[in-house]
């Protein structure tokens, strides 16, 4: 499909002059809204930040590119904006995904929930479309910034990865690309990429790690407990998993509802290889898509029950039996945790809503400070 150019003037009246009300998304390269259009219908407008392109040219390059990037689980560009002038416009059009993002699932908005099949379906789309970016493109794509805000959810709970614009080449044999600065969102930055600013295809992977541990958990990347401040989920859920113990760290939901345990804990087990402090002893995001989907559909996986508790306990979950509830404020943010506790199981639930962050934990030692609204850690899109 060829692009459409579009006028600065029509961006204007399909967002209200970018007003907040349409805003959809913001995150470190800019802020994403949603529009409407006579012929188009409803699309996504991606306005950059004003630094986000060094050149005119960077930005056409950049258009391109991404005009050749075509894979069902990659958001499709469906045109840009370039006006010179006092306008100084630079955006980028995409298809509008209407069933929401990955965060909007783990965090359990508006009684969101996912079934263990759905996330493997959808962890196993996502990890297609990166590896997609990584190798079936050229000049390979590093995304920078995955995320489950990144992660959109399209019909029949298909995955597509957005915001892979302000995307920069990846390296070429065993290079790695030089960064001038660090880009990306706390909670799922690549320590090695923190420390090294070479940015590789391993460090989408490493942010996909993060994701995969999100989607057993349903817990935000980066979370503050009476005993912990920012205990990021690796350090939390590393213990758990590594005993084998999946049930420890589960969602609630998945406890109640029943689940393949195995399944889950594989997931985990693979999110734990996927954050492993040398880059190259990760996987591919291709070995991370073939590997789930094998494990999917073998023979050897089918539901089950956590062997901990009986279906009378279960019923007590469901009915709201609620051991003690919590609620406490830090670092300036709006956070609320809530603690359902049976038999000496703690199934959590979190929220935290915060405008930026500064941490330090023993898995990701990268201080930043987002310029986002990200919901990430309890928290964009």
């Amino acid at each position: 499909m060829k692009l459409r150019q579009f006028r600065f003037e029509d961006l204007q009246k399909a967002t209200r002059n970018f007003s907040k009300d349409w805003l959809i998304g913001s995150g470190a390269f800019g802020n994403v809204y949603v529009g409407t259009f006579d012929v188009e219908g409803t699309l996504a407008i991606k306005k950059p930040n004003a630094e986000s392109y060094t050149s005119t040219e960077e930005f056409r390059n950049e258009v391109r590119l991404l005009s050749t990037v075509k894979h069902r689980n990659l958001v499709e560009l469906v045109g840009f904006c370039e006006e010179s002038g006092p306008k100084r416009a630079k955006i980028l059009v995409y298809e509008y995904v209407t069933n929401g993002s990955l965060l909007d699932y783990i965090m359990g908005r508006g009684g969101r929930s996912l079934t263990w099949r759905q996330r493997v379906n959808i962890a196993i789309g996502a990890a297609k479309g990166l590896a997609h970016l990584h190798g079936g493109v050229n000049p390979s794509i590093i995304h920078r910034d995955i995320k489950p805000s990144n992660i959109l959810i399209g019909e029949g709970f298909e995955a597509k990865v957005s915001d892979f614009g302000l995307v920069r080449s990846g390296p070429v044999g065993d290079q790695s690309h030089v960064s001038s600065q660090v880009k990306g969102t706390p909670g799922y930055l690549d320590p090695a990429y923190c420390s090294s600013f070479h940015l590789t295809p391993f460090t989408d992977v490493y942010s996909f790690g993060v994701i995969l541990l999100q989607l057993v958990a349903a817990r935000p990347a980066i979370e503050s407990t009476r005993n912990h401040a920012n205990l990021h989920i690796i350090d939390w859920a590393r213990p758990s998993i590594e005993r084998g113990n999946i049930e420890e760290i589960l969602d609630a939901n998945l406890l109640i509802e029943g689940c393949n345990m195995e399944m889950m804990l594989k997931m985990g087990q693979l999110g734990l290889r996927c954050v492993m402090k040398e880059p190259k002893k990760r996987p591919t995001m291709t070995q991370v898509w073939q590997e789930l989907e094998a494990d999917l559909y073998s023979d050897d996986f089918l539901p089950k029950q956590p062997h901990e508790m009986d279906s009378h306990r279960l019923n007590g979950i469901s009915s709201g039996s609620i051991g003690h509830e919590s609620h406490h404020s830090t670092m300036d943010q709006d956070y609320s945790q809530s603690i359902v506790s049976v038999d000496g199981i703690n199934l959590q639930r979190f929220r935290v809503d915060l405008d930026g962050l500064s941490f330090q934990s023993g898995s990701l030692r990268c201080l930043e400070t987002s310029e986002s609204t990200d919901e990430d850690f309890g928290i964009p899109h």
